[in-house]
């Protein structure tokens, strides 16, 4: 929400390009208002989400385009001291977070690539840490999908032996994901000075319609695009999410192509360069 509310700021221009921010349970849920919610243009979603529809809608890559690739959020995985590996938690209790967050989607769908049988449980993270901690619940891990440093890891008091379990990168994870890290310098009191635990991270990106171009749906689409993309280093200042600074409007997202409008104004951008020179 706050990433769709900074770029409301951004790229509204009166009344010729009003942004208006739709809250929903999550980024499955997003993809469904893009889909069959009238009147929305774009939304903010995971890119693994859209494995869901393929049931529905087989060619779903050809239906959904990408304009930006946003912030990266890496899986988590925290574990109670006698859980030494991803394979320890077979058959044990792991929780995802309540239904319709990243977590809730992408971790049971993660783990089923590992294929690592668990026993789910999808209640609010911070109940979750409680019994985590206290060992209440027969709780043995919680699994977060967010940007890191998460607050609740770099705050919580936790007794020594509580940590995260890496997850190497694979062939597996290829088609929606990125390999990533955490670090000391992310949650000094989980790892040690020098340690980095391999995990993978679910892009988020923001997303259009493939509306036929020259259509008046695409039409607005690029609209919004010119006016996001010519204001972005609007966003990389101070007084919004410092992660904008990573942004870079001409990255890809794995398993998707391109919006048209986007590849319009990067081409447009390379010809203004090409024409200065």
């Amino acid at each position: 929400m706050r990433l769709a509310s900074e770029m409301a700021r951004v790229a509204d221009d009166g009344a010729n390009l009003h942004v208006l921010p739709i809250v929903t349970r999550g980024p499955t849920e997003n993809v469904n208002s893009l889909l069959y919610l009238r009147g929305v243009d774009l939304a903010i979603i995971n890119s693994d989400s859209l494995d869901e529809f393929r049931i529905e809608l087989p060619e779903i890559r050809n239906h959904v385009n990408y304009l930006l690739k946003l912030f990266p959020s890496e899986l988590h995985v925290l574990v109670r001291p006698e859980i030494q590996s991803l394979q320890d938690l077979a058959g044990k209790k792991v929780n995802f977070n309540t239904l319709g967050t990243a977590a809730a989607y992408s971790g049971p769908l993660i783990f089923s690539r590992l294929g690592i049988d668990i026993q789910r449980a999808f209640i609010p993270h911070p109940l979750a840490l409680q019994q985590l901690r206290k060992g209440e619940g027969d709780m043995a891990a919680v699994v977060f999908i967010t940007s890191k440093p998460v607050d609740a890891f770099v705050r919580m008091p936790l007794e020594a032996g509580f940590k995260f379990l890496p997850v190497p990168y694979e062939a597996r994870f290829e088609d929606y994901y990125l390999p990533a890290s955490l670090e000391a310098a992310d949650y000094p009191n989980l790892i040690k000075p020098g340690e980095r635990i391999q995990t993978i991270a679910v892009p988020t990106a923001l997303v259009s319609y493939n509306w036929p171009i020259g259509s008046n749906r695409y039409q607005r689409v690029a609209r919004f695009t010119d006016r996001l993309f010519g204001r972005i280093d609007g966003l990389q200042v101070a007084g919004f999410d410092p992660k904008w600074k990573t942004v870079n409007v001409a990255a890809t997202v794995p398993g998707l192509a391109r919006s048209p409008a986007a590849q319009d104004w990067l081409d447009r951008q390379a010809g203004k360069r090409a024409a200065q020179k």
